[in-house]
């Protein structure tokens, strides 16, 4: 069989993820090489992700890397994929998504609800932090940057009560001891993508599309790529405050769409279901555009909207 040569970034989530899809690569006889690569979202670690604002910072060198030829696939997590890939390149698999909810984590309070009033809750993310200022303006919101580890070890730390992550993440690296509680996805929408793997490939390379598409599961694909439409018809990154999530149930797919206001002042929310994910997602953002997010996304990437203060 080939000899594949995988390009991720070096964290330590990343690097799971890398070699689960190389173990199963290897149970099909390729031999595996793995490159790791820094990207400036890596490099850029004492700036709240929302002030950053750059399309692409977590894989435009592992682009880099593929249109050079020194990679052959790009293994990504979706949710830092841009909706958009530059010209040169095909997503070519978007493997069996795991639990793509957000959650609450605490080493002194069991609940969402049970946090005091004024307690410090750190979130690196505007689409989480708008969504928990609605539901709860009487806490205090800060940044929250770095790997996993380092985001779990400041909580263990004490310097936030809670912080809100990814369930895929920490499940992942079987770091769960601290979830209090999974967050419904009607309080608070994930990301577009979350929780699944996006296989990124040259375009065109057809030997490459052959290896990996046993890698692709159909439900996740579609699922994800009605978030993601729905993503590119508000022009969002994973730094603004949207959040998308679909399900297919029984051949239909249900959509979840938010845009809100940072400070949580104003929460958009649509669902809807549909047949065709492409038409599904752009028809949840043209029906949130119409109700006025528009003007909150144009305050967002005007810098207007406050991004969390750092503590």
């Amino acid at each position: 069989m080939a000899r594949l040569r995988i390009g991720s970034r070096g964290s330590q989530l990343a690097l799971w993820q890398a070699h689960h899809i190389s173990d199963l690569l290897r149970q099909r006889g390729h031999e595996i090489e793995l490159e790791i690569i820094k990207t400036t979202g890596d490099k850029i670690t004492d700036v709240a992700l929302a002030k950053v604002g750059t399309k692409g910072m977590f894989t435009k060198e592992i682009e880099e890397a593929l249109a050079d030829g020194r990679v052959d696939l790009a293994v990504h997590s979706l949710k830092d994929l841009p909706t958009e890939l530059p010209p040169g390149f095909e997503l070519v698999a978007v493997t069996t998504r795991v639990n793509p909810r957000d959650v609450f984590l605490s080493v002194k309070y069991d609940c969402l609800d049970a946090l005091p009033k004024g307690a410090k809750v750190g979130t690196s993310s505007l689409r989480r932090q708008a969504q928990l200022k609605a539901f709860r303006p009487d806490l205090e919101v800060y940044p929250l940057r770095g790997n996993v580890d380092t985001r779990v070890r400041k909580l263990e730390n004490d310097e936030y009560d809670a912080i809100i992550l990814a369930a895929a993440g920490l499940t992942r690296l079987g770091k769960t001891e601290h979830i209090r509680e999974f967050l419904d996805e009607e309080f608070m929408c994930p990301a577009a993508g979350q929780g699944a793997l996006g296989i990124e490939i040259r375009e065109g390379d057809v030997a490459m599309r052959k290896h990996l598409e046993f890698l692709n599961d159909a439900d996740s694909r579609a699922a994800t790529v009605c978030e993601r439409a729905l993503l590119n018809k508000l022009g969002g990154g994973c730094q603004v405050p949207i959040g998308a999530f679909a399900e297919v149930k029984d051949g239909v797919i249900h959509l979840r769409g938010v845009v809100a206001r940072p400070d949580g002042t104003e929460v958009l929310r649509e669902h809807r279901t549909g047949s065709d994910p492409v038409a599904l997602g752009e028809e949840v953002g043209d029906t949130l555009l119409q109700r006025g997010a528009t003007k909150i996304l144009e305050e967002v990437y005007g810098e207007t909207a406050s991004a969390p203060q750092q503590p």
